[in-house]
């Protein structure tokens, strides 16, 4: 193996957005085709957080999932202008940030089909912003 091929190579500004906006795209796609299985599969979606019982619909699905990458983009961002370990800041934030929304999604008043597809939305999601931020950072 050359040396040349073990070396990180430099990501310019346009590659991150790039690599970013696939990231962002692929992980909002993702949570739609588990909304989309669990609901062929027969899961009611529906969840109670105290006010009554609400439908997670495919839009709520859309606008949650993008929300959350869009966060994750503006907090990597910032790190990056501020610190020269982003990277591993972010991704330590982001794992637990992630681990922290399981309680909910696990705990919430729904079907254990709900409960289960919920948990798999936010895995799916965290993973490929984790993962895909991450391909598009900056080195350290």
């Amino acid at each position: 193996m050359s040396a040349e091929a073990s070396a990180p190579r430099a990501v310019d500004g346009a590659s991150r957005v790039r690599n970013r906006s696939i990231a962002l795209v692929v992980a909002v796609l993702a949570a739609v085709a588990v909304w989309s299985i669990a609901t062929l599969a027969g899961a009611q979606l529906t969840v109670d957080q105290g006010s009554g019982p609400q439908d997670v619909t495919v839009l709520a699905v859309l606008v949650t999932s993008a929300l959350a990458a869009l966060l994750g983009w503006g907090l990597l961002a910032a790190l990056e202008r501020l610190s020269a370990r982003a990277t591993t800041i972010w991704t330590g934030i982001a794992v637990a940030v992630l681990v922290l929304s399981l309680v909910p999604a696990s705990l919430v008043d729904a079907s254990a089909g709900t409960r289960f597809a919920l948990v798999l939305m936010h895995l799916v999601v965290g993973a490929v912003v984790i993962l895909g931020f991450r391909r598009g950072a900056r080195p350290a």
